[in-house]
Protein backbone atom coordinates (compact mmCIF):
# COMPACT_ATOMS: atom_id res chain seq x y z
CA UNK A 1 0.00 0.00 0.00
CA UNK A 2 2.74 2.49 1.01
CA UNK A 3 4.73 1.82 -2.14
CA UNK A 4 1.66 2.31 -4.38
CA UNK A 5 0.78 5.56 -2.63
CA UNK A 6 4.28 6.91 -3.18
CA UNK A 7 4.12 6.06 -6.88
CA UNK A 8 0.68 7.73 -7.31
CA UNK A 9 1.32 11.33 -8.54
CA UNK A 10 -2.13 12.35 -7.29
CA UNK A 11 -1.54 11.07 -3.77
CA UNK A 12 -1.50 13.71 -1.03
CA UNK A 13 1.46 11.92 0.55
CA UNK A 14 3.46 12.19 -2.68
CA UNK A 15 2.69 15.92 -2.95
CA UNK A 16 3.84 16.49 0.60
CA UNK A 17 7.12 14.60 -0.03
CA UNK A 18 7.87 16.61 -3.15
CA UNK A 19 7.21 19.80 -1.21
CA UNK A 20 9.70 18.75 1.47
CA UNK A 21 12.39 18.03 -1.13
CA UNK A 22 11.92 21.44 -2.67
CA UNK A 23 12.21 23.41 0.55
CA UNK A 24 15.43 21.60 1.47
CA UNK A 25 17.33 23.21 -1.39
CA UNK A 26 15.28 26.22 -2.53
CA UNK A 27 14.23 29.38 -0.75
CA UNK A 28 12.04 31.74 -2.78
CA UNK A 29 9.78 34.75 -2.40
CA UNK A 30 8.23 36.67 -5.21
CA UNK A 31 10.82 37.27 -7.94
CA UNK A 32 13.84 35.80 -5.99
CA UNK A 33 14.87 32.17 -5.67
CA UNK A 34 17.92 30.95 -3.67
CA UNK A 35 19.26 27.40 -4.01
CA UNK A 36 22.05 25.47 -2.25
CA UNK A 37 23.17 22.00 -3.40
CA UNK A 38 23.74 20.63 0.12
CA UNK A 39 22.41 21.49 3.54
CA UNK A 40 25.40 19.96 5.39
CA UNK A 41 28.94 21.08 4.53
CA UNK A 42 32.00 19.38 6.08
CA UNK A 43 35.11 21.45 6.68
CA UNK A 44 38.67 20.59 7.67
CA UNK A 45 40.61 22.86 10.02
CA UNK A 46 43.28 24.81 8.13
CA UNK A 47 41.76 24.15 4.71
CA UNK A 48 39.61 26.44 2.50
CA UNK A 49 35.88 25.74 2.43
CA UNK A 50 33.36 26.89 -0.17
CA UNK A 51 29.68 27.31 0.69
CA UNK A 52 28.02 27.11 -2.75
CA UNK A 53 24.81 29.09 -3.38
CA UNK A 54 22.89 30.34 -6.41
CA UNK A 55 20.00 32.76 -6.95
CA UNK A 56 17.68 33.81 -9.73
CA UNK A 57 15.46 36.87 -10.18
CA UNK A 58 12.41 37.52 -12.31
CA UNK A 59 13.43 40.93 -13.67
CA UNK A 60 16.55 42.59 -14.97
CA UNK A 61 15.95 46.13 -13.72
CA UNK A 62 16.78 45.84 -10.03
CA UNK A 63 19.41 46.18 -7.32
CA UNK A 64 20.65 42.97 -5.70
CA UNK A 65 21.96 42.64 -2.14
CA UNK A 66 23.67 39.43 -0.95
CA UNK A 67 24.22 38.95 2.78
CA UNK A 68 25.84 36.09 4.69
CA UNK A 69 25.33 35.73 8.45
CA UNK A 70 26.60 33.18 10.93
CA UNK A 71 25.18 31.83 14.18
CA UNK A 72 26.68 29.45 16.73
CA UNK A 73 26.02 28.51 20.32
CA UNK A 74 29.27 30.06 21.51
CA UNK A 75 29.32 33.37 19.60
CA UNK A 76 25.67 34.01 18.80
CA UNK A 77 24.65 35.71 15.52
CA UNK A 78 27.00 37.88 13.46
CA UNK A 79 27.19 39.52 10.04
CA UNK A 80 30.00 38.17 7.87
CA UNK A 81 29.85 39.95 4.52
CA UNK A 82 27.46 42.04 2.37
CA UNK A 83 27.48 42.87 -1.36
CA UNK A 84 25.18 45.31 -3.19
CA UNK A 85 25.27 44.62 -6.91
CA UNK A 86 29.03 44.20 -7.47
CA UNK A 87 30.18 46.28 -4.51
CA UNK A 88 31.50 44.21 -1.58
CA UNK A 89 31.29 45.41 2.02
CA UNK A 90 33.17 42.94 4.20
CA UNK A 91 32.76 42.92 7.95
CA UNK A 92 35.77 44.58 9.59
CA UNK A 93 36.11 41.82 12.18
CA UNK A 94 35.72 38.78 9.91
CA UNK A 95 36.42 40.04 6.42
CA UNK A 96 39.98 38.68 6.32
CA UNK A 97 38.69 35.07 6.20
CA UNK A 98 35.28 35.33 4.50
CA UNK A 99 35.21 36.15 0.77
CA UNK A 100 32.35 36.87 -1.61
CA UNK A 101 32.79 37.52 -5.34
CA UNK A 102 29.56 39.04 -6.81
CA UNK A 103 27.59 38.25 -8.80
CA UNK A 104 28.36 34.80 -7.40
CA UNK A 105 26.56 34.19 -4.11
CA UNK A 106 28.96 31.44 -2.90
CA UNK A 107 30.93 32.17 0.27
CA UNK A 108 34.58 31.16 0.64
CA UNK A 109 36.07 30.59 4.10
CA UNK A 110 39.87 30.45 4.05
CA UNK A 111 41.21 29.00 6.24
CA UNK A 112 38.53 27.23 8.23
CA UNK A 113 38.75 27.27 12.03
CA UNK A 114 36.95 25.24 14.67
CA UNK A 115 34.93 28.29 15.72
CA UNK A 116 33.40 28.34 12.20
CA UNK A 117 31.25 25.36 13.15
CA UNK A 118 27.59 26.43 13.10
CA UNK A 119 24.67 27.64 10.97
CA UNK A 120 25.11 29.96 7.97
CA UNK A 121 22.33 31.95 6.28
CA UNK A 122 22.43 33.50 2.83
CA UNK A 123 19.84 36.17 2.07
CA UNK A 124 19.27 37.72 -1.36
CA UNK A 125 17.19 40.90 -1.58
CA UNK A 126 15.99 42.46 -4.86
CA UNK A 127 14.68 46.04 -5.15
CA UNK A 128 13.00 47.33 -8.30
CA UNK A 129 9.35 47.78 -8.99
CA UNK A 130 8.88 46.04 -5.69
CA UNK A 131 11.05 44.63 -2.89
CA UNK A 132 11.57 40.86 -2.69
CA UNK A 133 13.94 38.60 -0.77
CA UNK A 134 14.71 34.92 -0.14
CA UNK A 135 17.10 33.07 2.16
CA UNK A 136 18.57 29.62 2.80
CA UNK A 137 20.40 28.02 5.71
CA UNK A 138 23.42 25.67 5.69
CA UNK A 139 25.04 23.71 8.51
CA UNK A 140 28.84 23.67 8.60
CA UNK A 141 30.66 21.04 10.65
CA UNK A 142 34.36 21.70 11.11
CA UNK A 143 36.66 18.87 12.24
CA UNK A 144 40.31 18.11 12.88
CA UNK A 145 41.51 14.97 11.03
CA UNK A 146 42.06 11.95 13.27
CA UNK A 147 45.66 11.04 14.01
CA UNK A 148 46.88 7.43 14.01
CA UNK A 149 45.53 5.80 17.18
CA UNK A 150 47.75 3.98 19.64
CA UNK A 151 46.62 0.89 21.57
CA UNK A 152 48.05 -0.11 24.95
CA UNK A 153 47.50 -3.31 26.89
CA UNK A 154 47.21 -3.53 30.66
CA UNK A 155 48.75 -5.32 32.46
CA UNK A 156 51.76 -4.81 30.21
CA UNK A 157 53.61 -7.88 31.51
CA UNK A 158 50.75 -10.23 30.58
CA UNK A 159 47.72 -12.00 32.01
CA UNK A 160 47.19 -15.60 33.14
CA UNK A 161 44.45 -17.59 31.40
CA UNK A 162 41.27 -18.09 33.48
CA UNK A 163 42.78 -15.97 36.27
CA UNK A 164 43.52 -12.40 35.15
CA UNK A 165 41.69 -9.66 33.24
CA UNK A 166 43.09 -7.46 30.47
CA UNK A 167 42.28 -3.93 29.32
CA UNK A 168 43.04 -2.46 25.89
CA UNK A 169 42.85 1.33 25.56
CA UNK A 170 42.83 3.40 22.36
CA UNK A 171 44.02 7.03 22.22
CA UNK A 172 44.56 9.68 19.54
CA UNK A 173 46.57 12.90 19.80
CA UNK A 174 44.43 14.82 17.30
CA UNK A 175 40.87 14.64 16.09
CA UNK A 176 37.40 15.98 16.83
CA UNK A 177 34.08 14.17 17.16
CA UNK A 178 36.04 10.89 17.21
CA UNK A 179 34.27 7.54 17.42
CA UNK A 180 36.09 4.26 18.04
CA UNK A 181 35.74 0.70 16.78
CA UNK A 182 37.67 -2.45 17.77
CA UNK A 183 38.81 -5.15 15.37
CA UNK A 184 40.03 -8.66 16.22
CA UNK A 185 42.15 -10.19 13.47
CA UNK A 186 40.71 -7.63 11.07
CA UNK A 187 37.05 -8.34 11.89
CA UNK A 188 34.71 -6.17 14.02
CA UNK A 189 34.69 -7.31 17.64
CA UNK A 190 31.21 -7.48 19.14
CA UNK A 191 30.34 -7.21 22.84
CA UNK A 192 30.02 -10.48 24.77
CA UNK A 193 29.99 -11.73 28.34
CA UNK A 194 33.79 -11.48 28.38
CA UNK A 195 34.31 -8.53 26.02
CA UNK A 196 32.93 -5.26 27.38
CA UNK A 197 33.41 -1.76 25.92
CA UNK A 198 33.49 1.59 27.72
CA UNK A 199 30.70 4.08 27.00
CA UNK A 200 32.87 5.94 24.46
CA UNK A 201 34.33 2.69 23.03
CA UNK A 202 37.87 3.85 23.79
CA UNK A 203 38.49 0.91 26.13
CA UNK A 204 38.02 -2.84 25.77
CA UNK A 205 37.78 -5.00 28.88
CA UNK A 206 38.43 -8.77 28.63
CA UNK A 207 37.43 -10.74 31.73
CA UNK A 208 38.84 -13.30 32.19
CA UNK A 209 41.40 -13.79 29.45
CA UNK A 210 41.57 -17.08 27.55
CA UNK A 211 44.02 -18.55 25.07
CA UNK A 212 41.55 -17.62 22.28
CA UNK A 213 42.11 -13.95 23.14
CA UNK A 214 45.69 -14.25 21.93
CA UNK A 215 44.97 -12.41 18.67
CA UNK A 216 45.83 -9.19 16.85
CA UNK A 217 43.67 -6.28 18.02
CA UNK A 218 43.42 -2.93 16.24
CA UNK A 219 41.49 0.23 16.99
CA UNK A 220 39.84 2.29 14.24
CA UNK A 221 39.34 5.98 15.03
CA UNK A 222 37.20 8.05 12.68
CA UNK A 223 35.20 11.26 12.38
CA UNK A 224 33.13 12.77 9.53
CA UNK A 225 36.22 13.75 7.52
CA UNK A 226 38.87 11.09 8.26
CA UNK A 227 39.66 7.59 9.49
CA UNK A 228 42.83 5.99 10.85
CA UNK A 229 43.73 2.54 12.18
CA UNK A 230 46.25 1.60 14.85
CA UNK A 231 49.07 -0.88 14.55
CA UNK A 232 48.00 -4.37 15.71
CA UNK A 233 48.71 -5.39 19.27
CA UNK A 234 48.54 -8.89 20.74
CA UNK A 235 48.10 -9.00 24.53
CA UNK A 236 50.51 -11.33 26.29
CA UNK A 237 48.47 -14.25 27.66
CA UNK A 238 50.04 -17.04 29.67
CA UNK A 239 48.44 -20.45 29.07
CA UNK A 240 49.08 -24.19 28.93
CA UNK A 241 50.50 -26.70 28.76
CA UNK A 242 48.20 -28.14 26.07
CA UNK A 243 48.52 -30.96 23.50
CA UNK A 244 51.40 -32.81 25.14
CA UNK A 245 53.03 -35.42 22.88
CA UNK A 246 56.23 -37.43 22.40
CA UNK A 247 57.64 -38.22 18.97
CA UNK A 248 60.67 -39.97 17.50
CA UNK A 249 61.80 -41.23 14.12
CA UNK A 250 58.88 -42.99 12.37
CA UNK A 251 60.87 -46.20 11.99
CA UNK A 252 61.05 -46.59 15.78
CA UNK A 253 57.29 -46.31 16.33
CA UNK A 254 55.44 -49.63 16.62
CA UNK A 255 52.07 -48.30 17.75
CA UNK A 256 50.69 -45.40 19.75
CA UNK A 257 52.89 -45.03 22.82
CA UNK A 258 55.22 -47.90 21.89
CA UNK A 259 58.70 -47.58 20.32
CA UNK A 260 61.36 -50.16 19.57
CA UNK A 261 64.93 -50.27 18.27
CA UNK A 262 67.68 -52.78 17.85
CA UNK A 263 70.47 -53.05 20.36
CA UNK A 264 73.17 -50.48 19.71
CA UNK A 265 70.93 -48.10 17.72
CA UNK A 266 70.90 -44.46 18.91
CA UNK A 267 67.35 -43.38 19.68
CA UNK A 268 65.96 -39.93 20.44
CA UNK A 269 62.61 -38.71 21.74
CA UNK A 270 61.25 -35.18 21.65
CA UNK A 271 58.60 -33.96 24.05
CA UNK A 272 56.46 -30.93 23.11
CA UNK A 273 53.41 -29.06 24.42
CA UNK A 274 51.70 -25.81 23.53
CA UNK A 275 52.45 -23.34 26.28
CA UNK A 276 53.32 -19.71 27.05
CA UNK A 277 55.92 -19.28 28.44
CA UNK A 278 57.75 -22.42 27.19
CA UNK A 279 57.48 -25.42 29.48
CA UNK A 280 60.10 -26.88 31.78
CA UNK A 281 60.72 -30.46 30.61
CA UNK A 282 61.84 -33.40 32.77
CA UNK A 283 62.24 -37.09 31.92
CA UNK A 284 61.77 -40.15 34.13
CA UNK A 285 62.44 -43.86 33.60
CA UNK A 286 60.16 -46.46 35.16
CA UNK A 287 61.71 -49.92 35.47
CA UNK A 288 61.83 -52.61 38.15
CA UNK A 289 59.05 -50.82 40.08
CA UNK A 290 61.22 -47.72 40.41
CA UNK A 291 60.83 -44.23 38.88
CA UNK A 292 64.12 -42.47 38.28
CA UNK A 293 64.68 -38.89 37.03
CA UNK A 294 67.15 -39.07 34.15
CA UNK A 295 67.27 -35.79 32.22
CA UNK A 296 66.05 -32.19 31.80
CA UNK A 297 65.08 -30.55 28.51
CA UNK A 298 62.72 -31.37 25.62
CA UNK A 299 64.95 -34.03 23.95
CA UNK A 300 65.89 -37.41 25.41
CA UNK A 301 68.70 -39.43 23.84
CA UNK A 302 68.86 -43.17 24.63
CA UNK A 303 71.81 -45.48 24.10
CA UNK A 304 69.97 -48.71 23.49
CA UNK A 305 72.86 -50.89 24.58
CA UNK A 306 72.61 -49.41 28.09
CA UNK A 307 68.87 -49.75 28.73
CA UNK A 308 66.67 -52.65 29.86
CA UNK A 309 64.96 -54.85 27.30
CA UNK A 310 61.73 -53.09 28.19
CA UNK A 311 61.22 -49.84 30.09
CA UNK A 312 58.59 -47.15 30.50
CA UNK A 313 59.56 -43.52 30.12
CA UNK A 314 57.64 -40.44 31.18
CA UNK A 315 57.90 -36.83 30.01
CA UNK A 316 56.65 -34.20 32.45
CA UNK A 317 56.00 -30.56 31.49
CA UNK A 318 55.48 -27.63 33.83
CA UNK A 319 54.49 -23.99 33.17
CA UNK A 320 55.99 -21.92 35.97
CA UNK A 321 53.64 -18.96 35.33
CA UNK A 322 50.26 -20.71 35.10
CA UNK A 323 51.36 -23.32 37.64
CA UNK A 324 49.91 -26.11 35.50
CA UNK A 325 51.63 -29.38 34.64
CA UNK A 326 51.03 -32.45 32.46
CA UNK A 327 52.75 -35.76 31.74
CA UNK A 328 52.71 -38.53 29.16
CA UNK A 329 54.17 -42.06 29.21
CA UNK A 330 55.47 -44.38 26.52
CA UNK A 331 57.15 -47.79 26.34
CA UNK A 332 60.52 -48.56 24.77
CA UNK A 333 61.33 -52.18 23.84
CA UNK A 334 64.79 -53.38 22.85
CA UNK A 335 64.41 -55.79 19.93
CA UNK A 336 66.68 -58.86 19.75
CA UNK A 337 66.98 -59.57 16.05
CA UNK A 338 69.21 -62.60 15.45
CA UNK A 339 70.28 -63.61 12.00
CA UNK A 340 72.38 -66.75 11.74
CA UNK A 341 74.03 -67.78 8.53
CA UNK A 342 73.86 -71.48 9.45
CA UNK A 343 70.07 -71.38 9.18
CA UNK A 344 70.52 -71.66 5.43
CA UNK A 345 71.99 -75.14 5.96
CA UNK A 346 69.27 -76.57 8.19
CA UNK A 347 67.08 -79.40 6.96
CA UNK A 348 63.51 -79.05 5.62
CA UNK A 349 62.33 -80.94 8.70
CA UNK A 350 63.67 -78.17 10.96
CA UNK A 351 62.01 -75.59 8.74
CA UNK A 352 58.68 -77.40 9.01
CA UNK A 353 59.02 -77.48 12.81
CA UNK A 354 59.80 -73.77 12.92
CA UNK A 355 56.84 -73.14 10.64
CA UNK A 356 54.54 -74.96 13.08
CA UNK A 357 55.94 -73.10 16.10
CA UNK A 358 55.50 -69.76 14.42
CA UNK A 359 51.95 -70.61 13.40
CA UNK A 360 51.02 -71.69 16.93
CA UNK A 361 52.60 -68.73 18.71
CA UNK A 362 51.50 -66.04 16.33
CA UNK A 363 47.72 -65.54 16.34
CA UNK A 364 46.55 -63.53 13.34
CA UNK A 365 45.25 -60.57 15.34
CA UNK A 366 47.99 -57.96 15.01
CA UNK A 367 50.85 -57.42 12.59
CA UNK A 368 52.77 -55.35 15.16
CA UNK A 369 55.40 -56.91 17.38
CA UNK A 370 59.01 -57.91 17.60
CA UNK A 371 60.17 -60.98 15.70
CA UNK A 372 63.27 -63.18 15.55
CA UNK A 373 64.57 -65.00 12.49
CA UNK A 374 64.45 -68.73 13.23
CA UNK A 375 64.66 -70.42 9.83
CA UNK A 376 65.25 -69.69 6.18
CA UNK A 377 64.12 -72.28 3.58
CA UNK A 378 66.45 -73.61 0.99
CA UNK A 379 65.81 -71.80 -2.32
CA UNK A 380 65.80 -75.02 -4.31
CA UNK A 381 63.28 -76.83 -2.10
CA UNK A 382 60.34 -74.37 -2.20
CA UNK A 383 58.41 -72.89 -5.04
CA UNK A 384 58.03 -69.14 -5.34
CA UNK A 385 54.46 -67.98 -4.52
CA UNK A 386 52.86 -65.27 -6.58
CA UNK A 387 52.73 -61.97 -4.65
CA UNK A 388 48.99 -61.42 -5.21
CA UNK A 389 48.28 -64.51 -3.09
CA UNK A 390 50.22 -63.18 -0.09
CA UNK A 391 48.28 -60.44 1.69
CA UNK A 392 49.86 -60.42 5.15
CA UNK A 393 52.89 -61.77 6.95
CA UNK A 394 50.69 -64.59 8.24
CA UNK A 395 49.83 -65.71 4.72
CA UNK A 396 53.55 -65.91 4.04
CA UNK A 397 54.17 -68.03 7.12
CA UNK A 398 51.24 -70.35 6.43
CA UNK A 399 52.00 -70.84 2.74
CA UNK A 400 53.95 -74.15 2.57
CA UNK A 401 55.44 -73.29 -0.80
CA UNK A 402 56.58 -69.79 0.12
CA UNK A 403 60.21 -68.91 -0.46
CA UNK A 404 60.70 -66.62 2.52
CA UNK A 405 62.07 -66.31 6.04
CA UNK A 406 60.10 -67.66 8.98
CA UNK A 407 59.86 -65.53 12.13
CA UNK A 408 59.08 -66.46 15.69
CA UNK A 409 57.23 -63.91 17.85
CA UNK A 410 59.35 -62.58 20.68
CA UNK A 411 57.01 -59.88 21.95
CA UNK A 412 53.65 -58.55 20.78
CA UNK A 413 52.96 -54.84 21.05
CA UNK A 414 51.86 -53.97 24.57
CA UNK A 415 48.29 -52.81 24.87
CA UNK A 416 48.10 -49.12 25.63
CA UNK A 417 45.25 -47.35 27.33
Amino acid sequence: MGHDAFMDPFSSKAHFLLYEICILTIGSYGDVTVTVPNILILGTVGQPLLLPANYTTGTKDHNIQITWTFQSQSSGSMLLVTAVNNTLTPDMEHGHRFFLSPPSASLLINPVELRDDGEYTIKVTVSGMKLASASRQLIVQVNVPVSKPVVRSDPAWGAVEYVDNATLSCTVTRGTKVIYQWLKDGKPLLPSSRHIFSSDNKMLFISPVLKDDLSNYTCVAKNPISMNESEPIAPNIYYGPYDLMVKSEPRFKVSEGVFTAGKGEPVWFKCSANSNPPNVYSWFQKADNKTTPIQWGPVLNIKSEKVPDKADYMCCVYNNITGKRDETQFTFILSATVIKEELYHRSPAYYTQAHQVSEEREPPVDDYGIYEFVAVPEPTQFQQVRPEKLKTVYDIIREPNAHTTVYEVICHSPKTS
